[in-house]
């Protein structure tokens, strides 16, 4: 999982004409049937609690057993799905939105490019640019951040692909701006190739190195200085058909190391290379589920590693030195979770050493000595979300329970804060030239903008890369409220509604939440929610513990053995959103993806009660039998194993999938996910959807609380082709209006 989380996040765009959807519930009389699903139990003892499993044979998605019931599963979703008379309105509103439908109807039906991941490397910024209605992001280099026609494509997945099943995993410009390292997957599996490119004409320069990137540890580049070479992650060789590889076949996606990797002949040359030549570097004394992290200094004269002992938040960290030797500079005890290099060739890393907010250290080249280190930024009352050295200055992102706080601290100095405006979230810091810097910024209400801030002088300028979205939302407000949770924690709750909406338990309300990885869930703009609010929808976010809003002990009580305390909190805001007469248990619907899953499944099978719908994207179901597949063994430190009594008890405490009990009216459940799905095994969604079939199938509530399964071709979600994500955000909307009577 890496840590990743997606949710039903359209790209900004499109005010159209207004659609008024004329809903119809779906008649229950008009449901396909459930497919059979036999149950074939497997009986399993975990330190003497024996433990039934009737759907174990569901996990072989390989089989034509399971495949044909998968399609059988499909084949019944589809046919509730696309006889919803509002869905087509949906999809042709939702094409607006995103820029790919023209209509007469709308003002502004051209949408404004969006740019992420800007590097500026030898004179030159680059960025990844999203423009529909192309299928997926591409690859260009920008003459300037105020003038974004400037752009030049490097890299097109869509020219390589029409089909639009090829993506960018990351990219990494070397020093001089001459080449570019993209590491590039199909169908949504992230199991990426690495590829090098002339950055000046686009050319492919060698063969692509295999395994570079997976869904497990995901994959890492840093150039030499010269630009001559670079190191690489790489995951364990495969065997020639079907022979023996480097590992054993259970241990493919584990055992990533790193190696170096020399560019053939100058920039232009068409020389092949073979990456079997290729110089081993670092890694094979690391753990099996490590997940590692290079980057280079300005120079290139140092590389650091930091390395993830799986998800859970424990790190290690390498630095190599110009004489090419490796040296640990931290354990994972020294509680070191990032590092960087400034432009003086110091490390500064984030170290939550007896700080759970977070503070800054400075390690100075070349031995990089922690027990030398200067604390330059001492720990607060906000969590240190990301930083960047850009001079003398630092550029510090503080994380205040979900929203942002830029400031700017110089040595000596207090603090001095950045304009941004309030209940918003920053993204990237970049570096470019002048020692100028930009961040981007967005909120619930505004759309992603770029901003150049100038060090010496303290002045915010809003960049040329910035979307303007014709969806207007002036007529939402943002409220920040806090609901108590079962043991009296506070947990922040943005909810958002158009002004003037009315609190008399009637509105149609959809709460979403994560927390987990110690990923915090920060304002995001989404040009679709026009849709829910055009139509009388309130929306609310949890900032639910497991992530990192206020801290290391934000994200450490909401996991491992305290994981139950993550799923107290969602329910504690969808009380509040109750009690609050915001909405009633018949109006209240709940969203989730990968870990944000897990939390829909534990919500679902504890309070039924409260909530009428659920949509659950690529979910985590089946606690007990995670860690049997390859990301899932990366999750075990966040988690906990079946191997240790107490973290089983603790598992099969709150595990989804165990908790479905026969009879129970469950609210209606639209589970997604995908068959190249990497991080999350699809038979989480297979085996919860059976099961609760199976529970509710004789309720009263079981025709107009039906359960469907809807499988894509993709994975978890990175790298969908954008038609793709505008079928499947129409299925979830029309599935959400349906079931709670929106009209």
């Amino acid at each position: 999982m890496n840590a990743l989380h997606i949710l039903r996040n359209a790209l900004p765009y499109g005010r159209a004409s207004v659609f008024i959807f004329a809903m119809a519930c779906f008649a229950a009389d008009d449901l396909l049937p459930i497919p059979a699903t036999p149950k074939k139990p497997v009986v399993d003892d975990y330190h003497g609690v024996k433990v039934t499993d009737d759907y174990r044979w569901i996990e072989a998605g390989a089989t034509p057993e399971v495949r044909e019931w998968s399609k059988q599963q499909n084949a019944r979703t589809r046919a509730y799905l696309d006889h919803l008379p509002a869905r087509g309105a949906i999809v042709e509103r939702l094409r607006q939105l995103y820029g790919t439908l023209n209509t007469t109807n709308t003002t502004n039906t051209t949408r404004s490019p969006r740019f992420d991941d800007l590097r500026f490397r030898g004179g030159v910024l680059f960025a990844i640019e999203t423009q529909p209605p192309k299928a997926q992001s591409f690859l260009v280099a920008l003459a300037s951040p105020d003038d974004p026609a400037s752009a030049r494509v490097i890299v097109d997945p869509n020219a390589m692909d029409p089909s639009g099943a090829t993506a960018i995993d990351f990219y990494v410009p070397s020093h001089d701006g001459k080449l570019v390292a993209v590491s590039l997957s199909k169908n949504g599996s992230e199991d990426g190739s690495l590829s090098i490119f002339d950055a000046g004409t686009g050319k492919r320069l060698e063969d692509p190195i295999p395994r570079v990137n997976e869904a497990t540890a995901g994959g890492s580049v840093a150039w030499n200085g010269d630009s001559t070479g670079f190191w690489y992650t790489r995951y364990p060789r495969l065997g020639v058909n079907g022979g023996a590889g480097e590992r054993a076949p259970a241990d493919v996606n584990f055992y990533q190391q790193v190696y170096f990797h020399k560019v053939s002949g100058p920039s232009g040359s068409a020389a092949k290379s073979s990456e079997s030549r290729d110089e081993y570097a670092l890694g094979r004394e690391l753990p099996r589920i490590a997940e590692i992290t290079l980057a280079s200094s300005d120079d290139g004269k140092f590389v650091v590693a930091t390395v993830g002992n799986g998800d859970g938040g424990d790190f290690l960290t390498y630095v190599r030195n110009p004489d090419g030797r490796w040296h640990q500079i931290a354990r994972i005890a020294d509680q070191i979770s990032f590092a960087t290099f400034g432009p003086d060739n110091s490390l500064y890393v984030s170290s939550h050493l007896d700080a759970p907010m977070g503070k800054i250290l400075q390690l100075s080249a070349p031995g990089f000595l922690l027990s030398a280190a200067k604390t330059v930024v001492t720990p607060g009352r906000s969590s240190i979300e990301n930083f960047l050295p850009v001079g003398q200055h630092l550029i510090i992102d503080y994380m205040a329970g979900g929203p942002s706080k830029l400031v700017d601290k110089e040595p000596g100095k207090p603090e001095r804060a950045i304009d941004i405006p309030p209940v918003s979230s920053v993204g990237q810091i970049a570096r470019v030239e002048g020692g100028q810097v930009l961040f981007e910024n967005e909120s619930f209400v505004d759309a992603p903008a770029w901003y150049r801030y100038d060090p010496a002088s303290g002045q915010v300028k809003k960049s040329g890369l910035r979307e303007v979205s014709p969806a207007d939302f002036s007529d939402i407000e943002v409220t920040r409220v806090t609901a108590t949770s079962k043991d009296g924690a506070h947990v922040p709750l943005s909810i958002l509604r158009r002004k003037g909406t009315k609190l008399d338990e009637s509105n149609p309300t959809l709460l979403t939440g994560y927390g987990g990885f110690s990923v915090s869930t920060v304002p995001e703009f989404s040009a679709s929610n026009r849709i829910w609010f055009d139509h009388g929808g309130v929306m609310a976010i949890a900032n639910v513990r497991g992530g990192a809003e206020f801290g290391t002990a934000w994200h450490e009580q909401g996991a491992l053995l305290k994981k139950q305390n993550v799923f107290d909190d969602f329910i504690a805001c969808a009380e509040y959103l109750i009690k609050a007469k915001y909405t009633s248990p018949s109006k209240l619907a709940i969203e989730g993806a990968s870990n944000g899953g897990l939390l829909m499944g534990a919500a679902l099978t504890q309070r039924p009660d409260l909530f009428r719908a659920v949509a659950s994207y690529v979910g985590i179901y089946d606690m007990l039998r995670l860690e049997s597949f390859p990301n899932g063994a990366f999750n075990v430190t966040e988690y906990g194993t079946v191997k240790e009594r107490d973290q089983f008890q603790a598992l099969f405490g709150y595990s989804p999938y165990h908790h479905v009990k026969d009879g129970t009216d469950y609210p209606a459940v639209l589970f997604l996910t995908g068959e190249n799905d990497g991080r999350v095994d699809p038979m989480n969604s297979r085996k919860m959807t059976a099961r609760l079939q199976a529970a509710t199938l004789n309720t009263t509530l079981n025709a107009s609380h039906p359960i469907f399964l809807r499988t894509g071709s993709g994975g978890h979600g990175i790298g969908a082709a954008l038609d793709d994500r505008i079928e499947q955000e129409a299925d979830v909307y029309a599935f959400l209006f349906d079931q709670l009577g929106m009209k």
